[in-house]
Parts: structure tokens; C-alpha cells; sequence
């Protein structure tokens, strides 16, 4: 009887064992289960894409900027060559008056040089000056164009609910129903108030 009592006791025991270890192995696979439903309730991530050179060609301001810039390209050129041609002219009427002997004097002639050579460096400076001045304005009108955009871009995002947006130029592909371009370019456009110059 002592031996059942023991035999009985010992099923019962390990029974408890055997469901303890069954319920907490349960259990460890249900916390798994848990862990991998939360990550897989991550959030995934949303990217979109811009043509940055059709927005570039849409976007209003770009447009001005590039305008303006091919205005002072032409200013350039032609100060250049109109600055080109005084002094070519001065040269042509010293060499002919040197060649018809109109110079009674070397010190005419010397003076003659002289105001040649002050044309030439003035000229130089002065378009070495209106160079650095269109330098400036395109740096300063690059910033001003990447500041609006980064911002429209940063308030578009948030509204939008991106994570990212990127240049379709840096990558290898991407499907074009992500593509915004559009969207951001009315959005540029709608913003932009184009500031008449004096």
C-alpha cells in the first residue's frame, strides 16, 4: 500500500511537473508569438521620390533664377566684348597714326600707350569684378533656392506622413507611382511669391 501511496504520489507529481513545464513552454511560445506581432506591428517606412530636374524646370522660382542668371550671362558678354572693342579701336588708331607719322612727339605717342594699357587693366579689373559679382548672386540664389525647397519639403513630409523623399537620381530604380514630383512642384509653385526687381 505504502509503495501504491509513493507509486500514486509520484504521478501526481510528476503530472504537476510535466503541466508547469507544459503551461511555461506555452507561454514562452505565446511571449515570442507577442514579440514577433510587435515587430512586425512596426511602422513601416514611406519613401517617395522627386525628379529633381523636372522640378527644377516647373518650379517658378528656379525658372526666375535661371532667367536672371542668363540675363547677367548676357551682361557679361556683352561688357566684355563691347570693353573688347574700345580697346581694339584705341589699338587700330594708335597703330595708324603711328604708321601715317602722326606723332610729332615720343611723348605723345608714349601718352597714347600709356591710356591703351590703362583701358586694357581697367577693363580687366572691371570684368574680373562683375565676374565675382554673378559668382555671388548664383551662390546666393542657389541658397535661396534650396532653402524653399528644404522647406517645403520638411512641412510637405509631415503633412504627407514620409519618412523620406528622395532624389530620383539616387537610385537604381524606383517604381513611378512613388514619384511626387507633381505634387511638390504645385506645392513650390502655390507658395512662391515672385519678387518684381526695381
Amino acid at each position: 500500500m505504502k509503495i501504491v501511496m509513493k507509486l500514486v504520489s509520484f504521478v501526481i507529481v510528476f503530472a504537476s511537473v510535466a503541466m508547469f513545464t507544459s503551461c511555461s513552454e506555452s507561454k514562452k511560445a505565446e511571449a515570442a508569438a507577442d514579440a514577433t506581432e510587435v515587430v512586425n506591428e512596426e511602422p513601416q517606412m514611406v519613401i517617395r521620390y522627386i525628379d529633381e530636374d523636372s522640378l527644377l524646370a516647373q518650379y517658378n522660382l528656379a525658372k526666375d533664377i535661371n532667367e536672371a542668371m542668363l540675363r547677367r550671362s548676357n551682361q557679361f558678354d556683352n561688357e566684355q566684348q563691347r570693353r573688347a572693342r574700345d580697346i581694339q579701336k584705341l589699338a587700330s588708331d594708335i597703330e595708324s597714326k603711328y604708321k601715317n607719322n602722326g606723332y610729332l612727339t615720343q611723348e605723345s605717342f608714349n601718352a597714347d600707350q600709356n591710356k591703351l594699357a590703362k583701358m586694357q587693366s581697367d577693363a580687366e579689373n572691371y570684368m574680373a569684378r562683375l565676374q565675382r559679382d554673378i559668382q555671388n548672386e548664383m551662390v546666393q540664389n542657389q541658397i535661396q533656392l534650396n532653402d524653399s525647397i528644404n522647406n517645403f519639403m520638411k512641412a510637405y513630409c509631415q503633412e504627407k506622413g514620409f519618412n523620406a523623399v528622395l532624389r530620383k537620381t539616387a537610385s537604381f530604380y524606383i517604381d513611378a507611382k512613388y514619384d511626387v514630383t507633381a505634387e511638390v512642384v504645385e506645392g513650390l509653385n502655390k507658395r512662391y511669391n515672385k519678387v518684381e526687381k526695381k
